[in-house]
């Protein structure tokens, strides 16, 4: 499936956890500027449009340190050992470190 999007998503390799939802580290599969997405390894109670703070971990080549983003949950797909989670990012923060991981992202990504 073809996915349109304004900004690209990059694939990572960073933790994330969303205080209150789940405190145990999950995979931030991709992110962009305008959006991300989560893969917890258990089932997640997060309806559409909630609003969260979401602490990222990025891998520690990128040498960049942990951020939080404000973002507000758009859908969420559970299966039988796992749940995505794709998100609207709203606000960081921590911009600069925001910003420099996307970079970093898309500079590995060329």
């Amino acid at each position: 499936m073809q996915e349109k999007r304004k900004s690209i998503r990059y694939t990572t390799r960073a933790q994330a956890t969303i205080p209150g939802f789940f405190d145990s580290e999950a995979l931030l599969k991709d992110i962009s500027v305008t959006g991300c997405c989560i893969e917890a390894m258990r089932w997640v109670n997060i309806q559409p449009d909630m609003q969260c703070t979401i602490q990222i971990i990025p891998e520690p080549d990128s040498k960049i340190g942990k951020f939080e983003l404000t973002a507000q949950s758009r859908w969420t797909r559970n299966n039988d050992d796992s749940c995505e989670i794709g998100f609207l990012i709203l606000e960081s923060p921590k911009g600069k470190h925001f910003q420099r991981y996307v970079d970093y992202l898309a500079y590995r990504a060329s």
